[in-house]
């Protein structure tokens, strides 16, 4: 696919990019979300949220994979995404949920909402993306009550260099170089990071008290399972988790 003209900013890019690859990002993700996996991904939430019905944030929630399953935990869910097309997904996901998430377009990085109005906000694979993360992370602060909880889930997806010949993704679409070029990288502060500290840096820089970080090893040995006969790239992943002051 050839990058659109008008299509000229970093985030629109991005946006572009993931519009795109919308159908084929769920149906990879249908195919190794095994049962066992599944679990897991509850535990890694459930363990760190507030009893529920809380009020959950998820941001750049995609198709929805996270916001559904928080709703189905009993929390009030708000999931945003720039990417219209994967919202799009996300609604088809939910439809049969008693108290689906509401679903909004809305940019990670400035959020259009209420200040103080939730008690978590979540995201997962979202800091690598983001233009401005400390940025980005502190207006997502605002959004949270006192002692409301931050909870990310995240990994060093590129350690060598996006355009690295070692990190070229044997499952991503080749259009994937086009839309992240070097520009777009550059634009990046994570993507690139060769560990988790500058992602955990970013969050204590943001305000964030109480930070912890627990690589996710469980779940990485499902993954890894799960991909046995795919050519799916497992990366160890680490739940970061802070709190409003």
């Amino acid at each position: 696919m050839t990058v659109p003209a008008s299509t000229t900013g970093v985030q629109d890019r991005i946006t572009a990019y993931w519009d795109h690859r919308a159908d084929a990002y769920d149906a990879h993700q249908e195919r190794v979300q095994t049962p066992p996996v599944r679990d897991a991904w509850r535990r890694i939430w459930g363990e760190v949220l507030p009893d529920a019905p809380a009020d959950v944030l998820d941001l750049g929630t995609g198709t929805g994979e996270v916001a559904v399953l928080l709703a189905g935990l009993g929390h009030r869910v708000t999931a945003t995404d720039l990417a219209a097309d994967m919202l799009d997904i996300a609604r088809r996901r939910s439809a049969g949920l008693a108290h689906p998430p509401q679903l909004q377009v809305g940019d990670a990085v400035a959020p259009d909402l209420p200040p103080a109005s939730f008690d978590v906000v979540t995201c997962r694979y979202v800091l690598w993306t983001l233009r401005e993360p400390v940025a980005a992370l502190t207006r997502w602060r605002a959004l949270l009550r006192p002692g409301g909880r931050l909870v990310v889930v995240d990994s060093t997806w590129f350690p060598t260099g996006i355009h690295a010949e070692g990190d070229r993704r044997p499952d991503g679409p080749p259009e994937f170089a086009d839309f992240y070029d070097p520009t777009v990288a550059a634009a990046l502060p994570l993507a690139e990071a060769g560990s988790i500290e500058p992602s955990v840096r970013a969050v204590r820089d943001a305000g964030f008290v109480d930070v912890e970080v627990t690589p996710l090893h469980e779940l990485e040995r499902l993954q890894r399972a799960a991909a046995v006969d795919s050519d799916h790239t497992v990366r160890l992943q680490y739940r970061i988790t802070g709190r409003c002051p």
